[in-house]
Formats: C-alpha cells, sequence, structure tokens
C-alpha cells in the first residue's frame, strides 16, 4: 500500500513528484511513455516555447538558458535532467486504462494506495471537430505532425486558427510546402512584444487572487490569442499567414493532399473513466480549466502540484 501513485511521467507528473518526494511521501510515477520528456519528444520538430527558459522552470531546479525561446528537444533534455537530478520512481512503459477504488484505496496495474495523481496532459487525447464530407488525401491532428518535408509537392489545407494552427502553417510555408490556412474567425494575433513571459505573470496574479479568496480577476486582454513567436512573425511578413474562411464540408476541399487539424486538445481522463473526480483521495494535474490559470505549463504547475503533495502528506 502506497502513500500516492502518480499516473503520467511529463511535466507534471514531475512537478508533484518533486513535492511528493520532498514531503516524504512512499510514492511511484507511471508513465506510459518509453522515454521521458512528456509529451514533448512526439511534438513537431520546430516547436519552442512561447517563453524563455527563465519563465519555464519546474520546481527545485531551473530550465537551463537558452538565447531566445527553448526549442522542442532543449526542453525534452531539461525534463530527461530533471527526473534524473531527483532520482524519481518512474516506471516506464507502463499504460494505466482503469482504476477501482474500494472506499479506501486505489488499485491500478497491480498496485495498491491511498491516492492517485493523474497527470496525464492533452497529448493523447486530441480533439478533431465533425465536419460533414471527405477528402481523397489523408488526414491527421496537428499531435502527429513533425515537419514539412513529410509534405513535399503536396497541397495541404490546415484547420485550426489558434497557436498551433499559425504556427504550422508558417512551419510549412516557409519552407516552401503549398499550404492553406482555413479558420472560423479572422486570426488574431497579440503584439509582437507580448510572449508567455506577459501570459505566465498574468496567470500568477490570477492565481494569486484566487488563492486570497478575491475571484478570478480572468485574463488580460492583449488584442489576440496568437503569440507572435520568430517564425510566425517571418511568415507573416512574408504573407504566409491569410487564413480563408473555414468550409462547411470537406468536399470543399477538393485538391487537397492532405489536412492537418489544429483543433486542440482535450483532458487525457481515460484512467479515471467512471470514477467522480471529487472520489477522496483522487487529484488531476496540469489542466488549466480543472486546476486554473497556468497549470497546464511548465512554468505554472508548481503551485498546484505543492498543494496536491501537501494533501497527500496530510491525509497520511
Amino acid at each position: 500500500m502506497r502513500d500516492a501513485v502518480v499516473v503520467g511521467g511529463g511535466q507534471s507528473g514531475l512537478a508533484v513528484a518533486y513535492y511528493l518526494r520532498k514531503y516524504g511521501s512512499d510514492f511511484v510515477v507511471l508513465d506510459a511513455a518509453d522515454r521521458p520528456g512528456g509529451a514533448w519528444p512526439h511534438y513537431w520538430d520546430a516547436l519552442t516555447l512561447f517563453s524563455r527558459a527563465e519563465f519555464s522552470n519546474l520546481p527545485g531546479w531551473p530550465m537551463p538558458p537558452f538565447d531566445g525561446y527553448p526549442p522542442r528537444d532543449h526542453v525534452i533534455d531539461y525534463l530527461t535532467r530533471y527526473e534524473q537530478r531527483y532520482d524519481l520512481p518512474i516506471r516506464r512503459g507502463v499504460r494505466v486504462s482503469h482504476m477501482r477504488y474500494d472506499g479506501s484505496a486505489f488499485h491500478l496495474n497491480g498496485l495498491s494506495a491511498r491516492n492517485v495523481v493523474v497527470a496525464t496532459g492533452i497529448w493523447s487525447a486530441p480533439f478533431v471537430p465533425f465536419v460533414p464530407g471527405s477528402i481523397p488525401g489523408r488526414q491527421l491532428h496537428s499531435a502527429f505532425y513533425h515537419r514539412p518535408g513529410d509534405f513535399a509537392g503536396q497541397r495541404v489545407a490546415v484547420v485550426g486558427g489558434g497557436n498551433s494552427g499559425a504556427q504550422i502553417v508558417a512551419d510549412l510555408g516557409l519552407a516552401g510546402v503549398d499550404v492553406e490556412w482555413f479558420t472560423r474567425r479572422p486570426p488574431a494575433f497579440m503584439p509582437d512584444d507580448v510572449d508567455g513571459e506577459q501570459l505566465f505573470r498574468r496567470n500568477r496574479e490570477r492565481f494569486v487572487a484566487i488563492a486570497r479568496g478575491d475571484g478570478d480577476p480572468g485574463g488580460a486582454d492583449f488584442g489576440g490569442d496568437i503569440v507572435v513567436v520568430p517564425e510566425v512573425h517571418r511568415a507573416r511578413a512574408a504573407g504566409l499567414l491569410t487564413a480563408s474562411p473555414m468550409v462547411t464540408s470537406l468536399d470543399e476541399l477538393d485538391g487537397f493532399d492532405a489536412l492537418i487539424w489544429a483543433t486542440g486538445f482535450r483532458p487525457a481522463l481515460a484512467p479515471v473513466r467512471g470514477l467522480p473526480l471529487d472520489t477522496p483521495g483522487l487529484y488531476v494535474l496540469g489542466f488549466d480549466r480543472l486546476n486554473g490559470p497556468g497549470a497546464g505549463t511548465i512554468g505554472g504547475v508548481s503551485p498546484f502540484a505543492r498543494d496536491i503533495a501537501a494533501r497527500v502528506a496530510g491525509s497520511l
């Protein structure tokens, strides 16, 4: 009987594991992946953070410096070294499909624990909206997009007006791929001088206000929702980020060889399907909508992880 089992070894799982160890809990982390880094090894080659390294820290050990916005591989290296630094008890290649609660403990994958922290992130739950019709080419979600070279010589449609859509269109367009962007409404870009630093500070202000009992003051109005990272800035200056209105039927996309859905994700909560989220001893971590502002980011998950670990320690 362990004090806790953490499901998921990405950034949120590492953050809560750090505090569980700090508070002396007996725990183990189960991770479905066969390598460190959470979802980051699956993302496209050119992906970068929206904020600089100093605003992207897990508890205890800051992210090593990087000149500019840290790229995917810098983040993977940081997460890998982080878990090694603290010798966190992570079991790789263990997928949790379900768990059972008997009224006093949770039972999953041959383990029993008084508490479970579900830190499964969003990558494994991509969302694709229903749009009637079909296209002759292949369709994939942005979760499975890797590089422009995979689409050389093709005509590609990208659907989705958020950061992922803008960055993937920029990645393809700057590489010379014939790409067209489709959005429900015109893309709204933040000012060029607004990046993850301002978003981080605003999330911290919201967290502090909520913790004081003042209520959520809401996010700041930055005049848009797309962060103008350098690649997006170059593509926009080159006229590559002009979007067309979203089609009402995929039949209208005849002539495209591929369709990339950059339409976001849902919380990957399949392991707790059937269990109420208010079950005693059950916690979820890493979701802005379920935990609070910034919980889904590397730099913002720490206070939520600390709170959960303290509750686990206090329940023993």
